[in-house]
């Protein structure tokens, strides 16, 4: 298939079409990830975006049906220099080609994802248009600045699970596993390692939660509950948790009034409270202060951010498009970690109430460890205020 990636610029990349014969328009954004392509196609927070990848070959590992981050991919197009002619896995299930046809998705592959990454860089996020129909690119053209932008735009609602739940019930998704050389029947290569007790039940709000981070707080002694993005303050209070856990998701944080409301009563009860990325901008806005679109925004596993309380450097993974505006924040509330590419908000601690929050994945999938120690810190406040 010829495909077309249009931007709103005037900007035409022509290339090979995979996946899906289908269109999508959305904002165009780059990630510099070298790994992970399957779980940042999986992540909610890509909903309404045209994901770029900077890595230059991408599918050679296929696609797994363990490692999806929620139900299905949610990004609407998929952009990659070259795509691998071969998938060389043994945990590989389908090609990725295969996957975003199943899924809608179109991708543009024979496109200069360098060049395509500096213009976005120096113009800023833009929005596209990406095709792998017949088409003509004053079409296209038309199609890309008829989308506006991801200002204003709420899809946590399109992205929320419509009822509440409890995760992994069995605790079937949340042991990790170390691969051996030992083949055995029904898990060839893999020995999954043994669960801590569910010990302390929480309630974690589903703005576009990632099953990584539901993975991660099982795995350190947590029964989580999961609720819809519009659930009241009084529902989750009523269930008595040892803690509330505010997830990833996507959009304009700035449309979450109500959801930032209800968060507001939350932190006024005294239960503690830990956010990740959408959840961070939400608490920030529940604490007082505002947020702000960021010119090009953080996806990638290398993205280093500063500890103002220790001096530790972690390397982290982020996805987002937006940030908390330092000056609008209250004297009660510290900012205590920064992004060192551009000292925006990393992180914020409340300083007398049991509530933090972090700009970027300490869950990984894809990315580095670094910052895997928060889910402990969050069982210790928990454990502190019980």
């Amino acid at each position: 298939m010829n495909a077309i990636l249009a931007l709103e610029d005037g900007t035409v990349f022509r290339g090979h079409g995979f996946g899906a014969r289908a269109s999508a328009s959305g904002e165009v954004c780059f990630n510099t990830s070298m790994t992970g392509y399957q779980e940042i196609l999986t992540d909610p927070s890509y909903k309404g975006q045209i994901v770029t990848m900077t890595y230059p070959m991408i599918g050679n590992t296929g696609i797994n049906r363990q490692d999806m981050e929620s139900w299905r991919a949610h990004c609407s197009g998929f952009v990659i220099r070259e795509l691998s002619p071969l998938v060389s896995n043994w945990r590989s299930d389908l090609s990725l080609a295969s996957f975003l046809e199943e899924s809608g998705i179109p991708g543009i592959q024979g496109v200069d994802t360098r060049a395509l990454t500096k213009k976005l860089r120096v113009r800023g996020a833009m929005a596209g248009f990406l095709t792998t129909e017949p088409m003509s690119e004053a079409d296209a053209l038309a199609r890309a600045r008829q989308w506006g932008s991801m200002e204003g735009r709420d899809y946590v609602v399109e992205v929320t699970h419509r009822e509440a739940f409890l995760w992994d019930e069995k605790d079937q998704e949340s042991p990790e596993f170390s691969v051996t050389q030992q083949h055995s029947p029904g898990d060839p290569r893999q020995v999954r390692l043994p669960l801590p007790p569910a010990d302390l039940p929480i309630v974690a709000y589903d703005f576009g939660v990632k099953y990584n981070i539901l993975r991660r707080l099982r795995q350190r002694g947590f029964r989580v509950r999961v609720v819809p993005a519009g659930t009241p303050a009084s529902e989750v209070l009523a269930h008595k948790p040892a803690g509330v856990f505010l997830s990833n998701g996507p959009g304009d944080p700035a449309t979450l009034g109500g959801i930032v409301r209800e968060v507001k009563t939350l932190v006024d009860s005294g239960v503690p409270i830990f956010g990740i990325c959408l959840g961070h901008q939400i608490l920030g806005q529940a604490l007082g202060g505002r947020t702000f679109k960021l010119k090009f925004g953080h996806r990638g596993g290398n993205q280093p951010v500063k500890d103002l309380e220790t001096g530790r450097v972690e390397i982290t993974s982020q996805n987002h498009g937006f940030a908390v505006d330092p000056a609008s924040l209250p004297s009660d509330v510290a900012v205590n970690r920064i992004n060192l590419n551009d000292q925006t908000v990393e992180g914020l601690r409340h300083k007398t109430k049991p509530v933090f929050c972090v700009q970027y994945h300490p869950e990984a999938a894809p990315g580095p460890h670094d910052s895997s120690g928060l889910f402990d810190e969050f069982r210790d406040l928990v454990l502190k205020r019980g």
